[in-house]
């Protein structure tokens, strides 16, 4: 469902994508709000569902985990039920699943500790998925989890 956002949602939104704890005193000196209307428009951004939750992000590295790769797959048997996400949801070096339109028919994001473990890993996709993979090895990330782009 698609919601209308205005001008200075957009602001609060952008701001809280970037630091989810800001305080609404701090949200509504830089969205030139109030500090009662800041407060009424994030819990009906939240109501509406545009905000989803807020959550702490972790540097993959200092939590061990430094090998980040995008790993494409495809199913062996293209007529098979398509429960590929639910057969793979218990496999915690998933961080996200994408279903896409081309060649594969999914792309997951995963992190590891080691080369390794990505092919641990990769051998439990294949297996537990009936699936084949194609996998990228991420070298540097210039940036991710940006705000949204209004």
């Amino acid at each position: 469902m698609f919601v209308e956002v205005e001008e200075i949602d957009r602001k609060i939104v952008t701001l809280l994508s970037r630091n989810g704890r800001m305080s609404f005193t701090e949200l509504a000196r830089q969205a030139g709000l109030s500090v009662s209307a800041v407060h009424q428009r994030v819990r009906r951004l939240e109501t509406d569902g545009v905000i989803t939750g807020y959550a702490a992000l972790c540097d993959p590295v200092v939590i061990g985990l430094p090998l980040t790769a995008f790993v494409s797959i495809k199913p062996f048997d293209p007529s098979a039920l398509d429960d590929v996400p639910q057969r793979l949801q218990h496999l915690t070096e998933i961080e996200a699943c994408h279903s896409v339109a081309g060649d594969e028919n999914y792309i997951l994001k995963v992190r590891v500790a080691s080369p390794a473990a990505l092919e641990d890993l990769l051998q439990q996709i294949r297996s537990v998925a009936s699936v084949s993979t194609r996998t990228t090895v991420v070298l540097s990330t210039p940036y991710e989890n940006r705000p949204p782009g209004f």
